[in-house]
């Protein structure tokens, strides 16, 4: 008798066990079913992701617009991941060859994800159409219908610009990269909104990148917002070196320690703009010119040195954009030019970019759109006598030397990408630019 109880309860243990296996293999197969069928998945698609309701979508043609192509766009093997815009409405999906308008497709280029809704039915091929995303550079031409050059120098330009941006009168006005377009004079459409700040656009670099100089929190041009108390350019003064950006004592070029300035604006770029790298360019450069002038010291130690830009700026009144020795263009590591020092894409205004925007030696201009009430530091090297000195443009407009151990405000200089696009605005103080940021 006690043996077949025990029989039975050994049979029934089985029939419970047989019972919770079928049942968790029911629940295995249901929620497959589920989550092949009936919810969206993700998969790897090239460089991005497609979300989709069915598991079995044979294929995607990509297609991005090129002028030499045929009809316009030219096959892809890989989805662009800058540069470029979804076109929505060239693109569609189609179902056994026909085209099935139904579907509707949506593409993130940020997040890179592929949305494909609905997709319900087996055959589904989609076909993807990028069309190229225009340059801010072509952008914000558009915007300026009057296009001057410049030759003479000598005088400061006063006159209202609305309207009107410069270029290179010829090559030996371009930059390192190219013909470069700037504003001179007073604009009042060069403003632009960042990174919940205000800057001004101070010329489209050669190579299509946009440069950005500090303008505040607000839209007051009298007075300018310091971004951080007023610093000297470098606390040590009493060497040719001091003059440099960056500097090796006993070296024309080194760039070996950061000067005081270089620190506080590395600093602040940590703290305010270090999230926007995906817009913020970091090949360009920001030249801090040490060559010196022909027939003065050569630049080191406490020899009496007269450096370039003053020769430029003071005697002949011939700014440039370009920068001569690849040691004294400040870039970023990552950059394919310069010398690759920048730990952050930040630097200074160049005293040659305040003459260029209407400004002279010696000469007053509180009507040009650089001019601020507080006196600010160029990153512009002048000359050594004694106490090594550096450009600045005064409170009452105009471009002067200075000595390092002077304290003036600094306004931090950027460059956009040359692909960001504005997102709304037209230039004004009261509606500027908007860089769209994600």
């Amino acid at each position: 008798m006690k043996f077949e109880v025990l029989k039975r309860s050994h049979l029934k243990r089985n029939i419970i066990i047989g019972v919770i296996v079928i049942a968790a293999i029911s629940a295995l197969v249901l929620n497959y079913t589920r989550a092949k069928y009936r919810t969206a998945e993700s998969m790897p698609l090239i460089n991005g992701t497609i979300n989709y309701d069915l598991a079995d979508l044979n294929t995607v043609a990509v297609y991005i617009e090129d002028e030499t192509a045929t009809d316009g766009y030219a096959k892809a093997d890989t989805i662009p991941t800058s540069g470029y815009t979804f076109n929505e409405e060239m693109s569609y999906c189609s179902i056994d060859g026909n085209r099935d308008d139904s579907i509707t497709l949506s593409y993130d280029m940020m997040m890179q994800a592929l949305s494909v809704t609905p997709l319900t039915t087996k055959g589904t091929k989609c076909y993807l159409y990028f069309d190229e995303q225009p340059a801010i550079k072509d952008t914000l031409l558009a915007y300026y219908p009057t296009v001057l050059t410049r030759s003479d120098f000598s005088t400061t330009v006063t006159d209202t610009t609305t309207g009107t941006i410069y270029k290179s009168a010829d090559e030996s006005q371009y930059d390192n990269d190219g013909e470069v377009y700037y504003f001179a004079g007073n604009p009042t459409d060069n403003w632009v909104s960042f990174a919940g700040y205000y800057w001004r656009i101070i010329r489209v670099n050669g190579d299509g990148t946009i440069r950005l100089i500090y303008n505040g929190t607000n839209i007051e041009t009298i007075y300018l917002q310091s971004t951080a108390s007023s610093s000297v350019f470098n606390s040590s003064y009493d060497n040719n070196a001091h003059v440099g950006y960056m500097y090796t004592i006993e070296e024309l070029h080194g760039i070996k320690t950061s000067s005081t300035v270089k620190g506080i604006l590395d600093t602040w770029y940590i703290n305010n703009l270090l999230n926007y790298g995906k817009v913020i360019d970091d090949n360009a450069g920001f030249c801090g010119d040490r060559t010196p002038y022909s027939g003065t010291g050569i630049g080191s130690g406490t020899n009496l040195t007269y450096y370039e830009a003053y020769n430029r700026l003071y005697t002949n009144k011939e700014p440039t954009y370009s920068c001569s020795n690849n040691n004294d263009l400040y870039t970023a590591s990552s950059s394919n030019k310069g010398n690759k020092a920048l730990t952050y894409p930040v630097g200074l205004i160049t005293a040659d970019e305040v003459a260029y925007a209407g400004g002279v030696y010696g000469s007053n201009n509180i009507n040009f759109y650089l001019y601020s009430e507080p006196a600010y530091w160029t990153m512009t090297p002048s000359n050594c006598m004694i106490t090594s000195s550096v450009f600045y443009v005064t409170s009452y407009g105009n471009i002067n030397p200075s000595t390092v151990n002077t304290s003036y405000i600094l306004r931090p200089v950027i460059n956009l990408k040359a692909d960001v696009t504005i997102s709304s605005g037209n230039g004004t103080s009261t509606q500027p630019f908007v860089i769209a940021t994600s």
